[in-house]
């Protein structure tokens, strides 16, 4: 079963892309939020972490305080380097093991409108995976969700809340690697010709234009 990733920068749309697929059908990983549940359900990637940094980060109800784990790794390439070391590889079997158990209800079903008239397929959610080889090695291709910079402001200052030079310093880290893009999303009218463009990607990332 093909895996297709979808990233995007901040307020692109990526989200809004996922959830439109998921509507479908489509399984769909998304890796901040298993990486979020994992911290929850693993406790040796606590004790690394706790190892790696010489200092607690759990809350006094022992809960993973992942706010004191973003101020280690804040400004600290090194320090962050260093987390992701401990946290993607436990993230990436997680999405192994999950596509698995989707693989297994899927595996007898063809072609058909839920994939866009081609084979059953899964979705990896991930804003970094551009920059990191090591699940880019895991996918087929990937989908690029694309924005006006207006646009994504607005959205995002309205689902975070936090002042627009804020977000604009946020945007300003991300970069994205072109070169590495497979087919890119436009997410700059109203929800009928995102699903457009949804369709149009699919289809041909599925092999059925």
């Amino acid at each position: 079963m093909k895996t297709f990733a979808i990233t995007g920068g901040i307020g692109s749309g990526k989200s809004t892309v996922c959830s439109s697929l998921l509507k479908r059908g489509v399984p769909v990983y998304d890796s901040d939020s298993a990486a979020k549940r994992l911290y929850l359900e693993d406790d040796s990637i606590l004790d690394s972490i706790e190892g790696a940094f010489g200092r607690s980060v759990r809350t006094p109800g022992g809960d993973p305080d992942l706010k004191k784990i973003a101020s280690i790794v804040f400004a600290d390439p090194a320090k962050l380097k260093l987390l992701e070391s401990i946290v993607h590889p436990a993230v990436l079997n997680d999405f192994m093991r999950w596509k698995a158990s989707r693989y297994s209800i899927l595996e007898n079903e063809g072609p058909g409108d839920t994939f866009f008239g081609g084979e059953p397929f899964c979705v990896m959610e991930s804003a970094i995976i551009l920059e990191k080889p090591e699940f880019l090695a895991h996918v087929d291709a990937v989908v690029l969700v694309d924005a006006p910079l207006q646009a994504r402001l607005e959205r995002a200052r309205a689902r975070d809340r936090v002042d627009a030079s804020e977000i604009l310093r946020r945007m300003a880290a991300q970069k994205f690697d072109l070169s590495k893009v497979d087919v890119i999303i436009r997410n700059d009218g109203d929800l009928e010709s995102l699903e457009k463009e949804i369709s149009s990607a699919f289809k041909r990332l599925n092999g059925n234009i």
